[in-house]
Parts: structure tokens; sequence; C-alpha cells
């Protein structure tokens, strides 16, 4: 596996594409590791000071994820190097993608990522740019539909991403008006730890979780673990934390997930970061979601975890172990030998499978359907693994091997 990854980290990405704004200070980058099947996919993000080399990293993280999630294409990214809060971000957004649209149109697929929406920002953009949806290249060079196939499968994939959500098994609150797109990584880092205890032994229900970051994804995945009966016992983000060792109710996370502010964790007795940063990795805990952004999780924060009892984690953040190495690091590698890690490229793909699932030929556009198709996915992901591996500990390394054995 070492000798499979390093291959594919050192091999150079097939194209990158470098923009400098001729009106801001702004610089981006779109990496495209590899034209796989034809096409790459990834979302656009923004942050001040992202440089090409975690692009790269963020391509080739695309590319890993694309064999679990489908369709089999090569991974890509794009990321501008600007400050999100800045009010000329909207023109940032608009040369930018007025300058990567022949790509779009031809070969490459993109999406919401970091501080840039999918909704709000990336589908209106991008069709004032000519380009009729985010992954049209992706139809273009992977797919090659006719033109009546590929104005359907658009008009199925622009309806399904911003599909609000109605049935109540899946929406925290159905007059909110929360989509897919709002709720499902979350909901995949959920159902990744509900399929490891179905297929490896043992039961969700009860199982003492923390969660790292209460944004999109970790407040969803919150909510959705103690939907299915797990014991959230601590949560930390920027803002500061919680902790209940019994276990805060269903309802308790629920109404801190609709009290949220943006990205934010909003309580009134919120601990203050620096005090519950010190506690809760002391906290007996089965199941850790780390779901904040990305290198952030110490080998002594994990340490500190399996001598609480830790037993999986499910990953919601790309890379949240502090590594400086794209895939597995040392602190990865530890971890995984010693409990079980279901990585991102698994656990969180909820949004890309969303998109190849609208891709095919006239699926159910009911909730059930979309949230059923990601959950299946995933089973299937950590069943093959299983499969090649019915340890509980190298489960990381184990599908590692198995995705790369597709790419290299």
């Amino acid at each position: 596996m070492k000798d499979l990854l390093n291959r594919y980290e050192t091999k150079e990405p097939e194209i990158v594409f470098h923009w400098n704004d001729p009106e801001t200070e702004a610089e981006g980058w779109t990496v495209i590791n590899s034209l796989r099947g034809g096409a790459a996919g990834g979302g656009t993000r923004m942050r001040k000071g992202l440089d090409r080399n975690e692009v790269i990293s963020l391509a080739k993280t695309m590319e890993v994820k694309f064999t679990v999630s489908g369709p089999a294409i090569g991974g890509a990214k794009s990321g501008i190097n600007f400050d999100p809060a800045d009010p000329r971000k909207k023109g940032v957004l608009e040369r930018w993608y007025a300058a990567v649209s022949p790509l779009l149109k031809s070969y490459y697929g993109t999406g919401g990522d970091l501080n840039v929406d999918e909704i709000h920002e990336v589908i209106p953009i991008t069709e004032e740019s000519g380009v009729w949806h985010p992954q049209e290249g992706v139809f273009n060079g992977h797919f090659r539909p006719t033109e009546a196939d590929k104005i359907n499968r658009i008009g199925q994939l622009r309806q399904g991403v911003i599909k609000v959500l109605e049935n109540t098994a899946y929406s925290p609150d159905v007059s909110r008006k929360y989509t897919v797109a709002d709720m499902i990584t979350g909901y995949g880092v959920a159902e990744a730890a509900r399929h490891f205890y179905d297929i490896y032994g043992g039961s969700l229900a009860g199982k003492r979780t923390v969660i790292q970051g209460f944004g999109n994804v970790g407040a969803a995945a919150a909510y959705y673990l103690a939907q299915q009966g797990a014991k959230i016992v601590g949560i930390i983000d920027a803002a500061g934390g919680l902790i209940d060792e019994a276990g805060f109710s269903f309802e308790e996370i629920k109404d801190l997930f609709l009290a949220k502010e943006g990205n934010t964790l909003v309580a009134s007795k919120l601990i203050p970061f620096e005090e519950v940063n010190k506690k809760i990795w002391e906290i007996k805990t089965e199941i850790f979601a780390p779901c904040a952004a990305s290198r952030l999780v110490t080998q002594a924060q994990i340490d500190t975890m399996i001598a609480a009892g830790l037993e999986v984690i499910s990953c919601g953040a790309n890379v949240p172990f502090a590594d400086k190495e794209i895939f597995f690091g040392p602190i990865m590698e530890h971890t995984d030998a010693r409990v079980s890690v279901i990585p991102d490229f698994i656990s969180n793909c909820g949004m890309a499978r969303v998109f190849a699932y609208f891709m095919e030929r006239r699926v159910q556009m009911t909730d059930e359907a979309i949230f059923n198709d990601t959950s299946q996915t995933i089973k299937n992901a950590i069943q093959n693994t299983y499969n090649h591996n019915s340890n509980k500990n190298n489960i990381s390394k184990t599908a590692f091997e198995i995705a790369l054995q597709q790419l290299v």
C-alpha cells in the first residue's frame, strides 16, 4: 500500500490552471489530477492563505473518493487564495468562473466547497458564464450523452441538489426548507458509523460520541447519530463547546442544530474553547466524528481518546489528522493501527455520491431514495473493506489499497 500511495502522491497532476485576478490580489488554481474516464470533478473553495499544493492534495483526494462514490472519473479541485469575508468576493468569483468556463464546458465539473456556496454562488455565477450546470463538463467528457439526454440529466441534477427535504425522517424542521446539499454529507458520516457496527459487530445505540466542528457536516452528523440512538457527550467548535457525559438527548441535539448560526455552535452554556479543548479528549468516548477543518487532530488527542475507550472514527473532514502528508501520514497510520478509522473518502462521500446519483438516467427524486442511495454506497464500501480485512484495525489502510489499485 505504501508503494502505491507514494507513486500516486508524487505523480504530477495532468493539468494545473493558474489564474491571477486583474482587479484584486486574488489568485486561483484549478488542478485536474487526471482525466480518468474523460473527465474530472471537484468543488471550488476560497480561503486566505490557500496555495497550489493544497489544491493538488484536494484534487488527489477527490480522485480517491470517486472510486467509492462514482462516477469513475479523475479528481480535481479549484482553490482561490482570497478572504471570503471581503466584500469583493462576488466579483472575484464572477471573474474566476468566466476564466475557467471553457474547462467547465468540456471536461471539469465543480460545486461548492469551503466558503463557496453551491446554490447561491456556484450555480448562478457559472450560468452567467454560459455553463448549463457546474457539472456540465463531467456530462460532456465522461457520459457523452445525446443533447436530449444531457438536457434531461442536467435538469435532474439541478432539481435534485437544491431539493427541499419534505420527509421528517431526514429534515430537522421541514418548515426551514433544508436541502439535500445541507444534510447529505453529515448523514453519510453518521451512516458510516452505523454500518461499521452492523458489519464489524456491535450496535450504534448508546455509543458515546464526540463531534468536532458544528458546521454543515458536524451538526448534521450529530443530528443523525443522535436520531439513531448514539449519545452525544461532547461537541467542540471554534466558538467553544459543550460537554454532558450522560449524553445530550435527541431533542437537545435537534435544538442545537436549529439554533446554530451559519456554521457556528450557539448555546447559552457554551464552554470557552480553551477550557473545552482541555477536557473533551478525556471523556469516555466510543465514536469520534472529526468534522471541522483538515489537519487539526493531534496524536496526543487521539491517544487520550483511545485511553478513554475510543472504538471508531468516522471522518467528516478531509484528512482530519495533523499530518503534512496528503493522505496517510504518521498520525493517521498510528491511529489506524489502534482503532477503527473509516477514511474520509468513504464516510464523507455523500455530496459526491448525490452528484453521481443524479447523473444517472431517470432516478427517483424522493428524499428516501436519495438518502438510501448514499447510505447503500457507504455500506458497500465498508463491506468491501471488511471482505479484504475483517480485523477492526487497519481499515483505512485496506480501503486505500483497494482504491489505489484502481488508480495506479
